[in-house]
């Protein structure tokens, strides 16, 4: 028997990234997969992917900072696999600058991805977790449910040029550590994982030819200045970025039920690095 069999699973941005090789891994262990992404080409890619290697997989694409993106995520869940037992908040992206040249714009925008979308995929998926949890107690079962906020280091220690970022991401660890409070007695344990440096599209090193995000339909360039992510990975004990597969996977531990018991926590992902 795989680790999910049964399961239901929603992963915001899971169609690039860490989000995608998320989607694969939970699918793999038998997880029915709803894969958001804000464009339809890479969440079809991925569900494609998992249905031709024999797992469940539905699309649900769309921007998560829109009004009723949160509601119509959960919806999908219910509708396709008939449940819902795993939340991961992972979408998102960044917008830096030092807090004199932000506009009150750029740092809306974080607050929205990695701050209100959460909260309104959390808030679409309370009814449905409560009624659940109401049947199972009635028939004497305990089902575990899990939720994972994808935070940053950025938000646990700061990080100069982030002030937007940092906040918006500190919020999200907030927010874990209530709703572990708050849904405990549903039997749904939540945590938060905050990366170190991942190799993905946000922190590739800046060259002549960068890449871009479109957010809004203007294309958001991304990646970290060469001699600063240098600097950077000469602080990780391990040496090197984590790779998007070993992100994954530390999102993995908190889903599966060996961390039935873990919950209101912030897993620290770094490869030993410490700001």
């Amino acid at each position: 028997m795989r680790r999910l069999d049964g399961k239901v699973a929603i992963i915001s941005g899971s169609g690039r990234g860490i989000g995608r090789e998320l989607a694969f891994k939970l699918a793999g262990q038998g997880a029915s997969v709803v894969v958001n992404d804000l464009d339809e080409a890479p969440a079809n890619e991925v569900v494609t992917q998992i249905r031709d290697a024999g797992g469940k997989a539905t699309p649900c694409v769309g921007d998560v900072t829109a009004d009723d993106f949160g509601e119509r995520f959960v919806r999908t869940a219910l509708e396709a696999f008939g449940g819902l037992d795993i939340i991961v908040n992972n979408a998102g992206y960044t917008r830096d600058g030092v807090i004199q040249k932000q506009t009150d714009e750029q740092f809306q925008a974080m607050l929205d991805v990695h701050v209100s979308a959460p909260f309104r995929i959390l808030r679409a998926a309370a009814e449905p977790l409560r009624t659940m949890a109401r049947k199972e107690a009635a028939e004497g079962r305990e089902v575990i449910r899990k939720v994972v906020n994808i935070s940053s280091m950025a938000g646990t220690h700061g990080n100069a040029g982030q002030i937007n970022y940092s906040a918006a991401k500190s919020a999200l660890v907030g927010m874990t550590k209530t709703l572990s409070k708050e849904w405990g007695r549903l039997k749904v344990c939540v945590n938060c994982v905050a990366f170190g440096i991942i190799d993905t599209r946000l922190t590739q090193p800046i060259s002549g030819s960068e890449a871009s995000i479109p957010i809004g339909g203007q294309p958001l360039h991304t990646g970290i200045p060469s001699s600063v992510r240098d600097a950077l990975l000469d602080s990780v004990p391990l040496g090197r970025a984590g790779t998007a597969r070993e992100a994954a996977d530390s999102i993995y531990l908190l889903c599966v039920p060996e961390s039935d018991y873990i919950s209101g926590q912030v897993l620290v992902v770094s490869g030993g690095l410490s700001l």
